[in-house]
């Protein structure tokens, strides 16, 4: 008996890293739809895009709200996770700065659609808001740090104020077909350069 207990305790686990992955590939799924047409996308686009079942996806979202939160906590992390890996495997830490911020462009694009689905629950609003600033200011920071000690940008761009100026340059963005916020977000990293 004990030997089956023990086979059980070792099968567990793979399921449990298993059930991770699954909500990873459903959680990027439910991103790219949300990039690309909103937070009010159907859910069935996600469950096509995932492939999976409708069902599989109110199974672990059983709101829509639910599922919004989760994507963007899991974005959230995405981006915190990504800029050491950026700054390890860019070719320069301004090349590598540059490359986060599209991540967070992404990352933006999605969030613009969750004040409205939590309208109503403010205090969930706000605990996510500090969850986002405790997790990406630092990342952000240590980014901006190493491209100025390379002398890559000037020394003096602070992480929370790039964070926000690149929000406001988000904001809109997906309502005015003309109006290029990545563009604009590019210009605004080339500035930040120290003229060689």
């Amino acid at each position: 008996m004990n030997d089956s207990h023990g086979g059980a305790g070792r099968a567990a686990p793979h399921k449990r890293a298993d059930a991770r992955r699954n909500e990873r590939t459903l959680l990027d799924a439910a991103a790219a739809v949300f990039v690309a047409s909103g937070v009010e996308a159907p859910v069935r686009d996600i469950a096509a895009r995932a492939g999976v079942g409708v069902a599989t996806i109110y199974r672990h979202f059983p709101t829509r709200a639910d599922l919004i939160i989760a994507v963007y906590r899991h974005q959230v992390e995405a981006c915190a996770e990504a800029g050491p890996a950026l700054l390890a495997s860019g070719a320069t830490p301004h090349a590598a700065l540059g490359r986060w911020i599209n991540l967070f462009v992404d990352f933006l694009v999605t969030k613009h659609g969750l004040a409205a689905v939590l309208r109503s629950d403010d205090a969930g609003f706000g605990t996510l808001h500090a969850y986002f600033l405790d997790r990406l200011v630092p990342v952000c920071s240590h980014l901006l740090e190493a491209a100025a000690a390379a002398g890559e940008i000037r020394p003096d761009v602070d992480a929370y104020e790039l964070m926000r100026g690149v929000g406001n340059l988000c904001i809109g963005a997906d309502k005015d077909p003309r109006y290029d916020a990545r563009r604009l977000v590019g210009l605004l990293i080339a500035g930040m350069r120290v003229p060689q």
